[in-house]
């Protein structure tokens, strides 16, 4: 269980990293992914960035003390997660950055370590 628990908090690490640069500069993250830095948008990202926040608390708090079981479905749960802000950082309505291609695959390198994780251990029954 030690790998998965190890996976949870590295994500939550870089989940952390992610909610500061959205509440703290989300105009640089906005240009990073090739969209128009505006009002709307940008205010959507700081709401994103504190949203974060409590995902990487969560993740932590869980990897640090939850059972076998609680870290293997919070897993589960984050595998799917990660795959899918990969796609929907994919699916940006913009011409790709070298930033979109990069965020999207740290998302899919975690959605994949998750699943190697859980394979090695046995699903959750």
């Amino acid at each position: 269980m030690a790998p998965l628990r190890f996976i949870l908090r590295t994500g939550a690490g870089v989940f952390g990293l992610s909610a500061i640069a959205l509440i703290v500069v989300p105009g640089f993250f906005l240009s990073l992914l090739g969209l128009e830095d505006g009002l709307a948008l940008t205010w959507t990202m700081v709401m994103i960035g504190v949203t974060l926040v409590a995902l990487t608390g969560n993740m932590a708090v869980v990897s640090l003390t939850a059972s076998d079981r609680g870290v293997m479905l919070a897993s589960v749960v984050m595998a799917f997660a990660a795959a899918g802000l990969g796609i929907i950082t994919l699916l940006i309505p913009v011409p790709y950055t070298w930033f979109t291609i990069a965020y999207a695959s740290v998302g899919f390198v975690f959605s994949l370590a998750y699943m190697i994780g859980l394979l090695r251990v046995g699903l959750p029954r």
